[in-house]
């Protein structure tokens, strides 16, 4: 009696699975070790190892709105240069303006007066903060990062409650990694102006000196007291 066709396919042997060769998997695990090494390779060198920042260049009604601000803090952006000699004027304060305003492109573009220290330090300006990251080079014969550049980030809070500003630091991360506060002298989050203010110093007298303070998105304003 002939087998039935169930009974075949029964006795058949399974087919053989299909799976990766040995040079396939070698190829796959190479492929995944290069992206691997790329990838971290761009993020050392552009979030722990970075060699510079791109300095902000200010456009020209950019840099005649810094400039105009700069000459009415007293500081000459064009007399020197152009070989003006200075003229006498008596004092005064009439009409004199107290606030001092910069927009967080005017801070990085006056750093880019200094090329070496704009691609080494950027400010940026949000709600009640004010952050910056400086890069630090290291030396030669520092221990394992020797020749590398270290990456600094802080934050500061800055605002103004109960008739007097207030500084704090938010933190400080080096390549990343947040220091611990007791590494701070366990500063972090700490109102220096409510801590140090009340002895005579640098807090007391700045305290005493500002009006007002505000930091939000982009800018940065301070009213100093008569």
């Amino acid at each position: 009696m002939s087998e039935s066709i169930e009974d075949k396919r029964a006795s058949a042997p399974p087919p053989a699975k299909r799976g990766f060769s040995g040079l396939q998997v070698f190829g796959i695990v190479l492929l995944t070790l290069v992206a691997t090494i790329g990838v971290g390779y761009w993020w050392l060198s552009h979030y722990v190892f970075p060699e510079h920042f791109e300095p902000v260049t200010l456009n020209a009604s950019e840099q005649d709105s810094l400039n105009t601000k700069l000459n009415t803090l007293g500081i000459d952006t064009q007399g020197a240069e152009s070989g003006r000699p200075l003229q006498p004027e008596p004092y005064s304060e009439d009409g004199a303006s107290r606030e001092v305003r910069f927009s967080e492109r005017e801070l990085n573009g006056m750093l880019a007066n200094n090329t070496d220290l704009a691609q080494r330090l950027a400010v940026d300006l949000s709600d009640d903060l004010l952050s910056a990251v400086l890069l630090v080079p290291l030396e030669e014969g520092f221990p394992l990062l020797g020749g590398r550049t270290l990456r600094v980030n802080a934050g500061v809070e800055l605002s103004f409650a109960n008739g007097r500003p207030l500084v704090k630091l938010r933190g400080v991360s080096l390549m990343g990694v947040p220091i611990p506060n007791a590494w701070l002298g366990n500063l972090k989050n700490v109102d220096l102006v409510n801590e140090f203010g009340a002895n005579p110093g640098f807090w007391q007298s700045f305290a005493a000196g500002v009006d007002y303070i505000q930091v939000e998105e982009g800018r940065l304003l301070v009213r100093l007291k008569e």
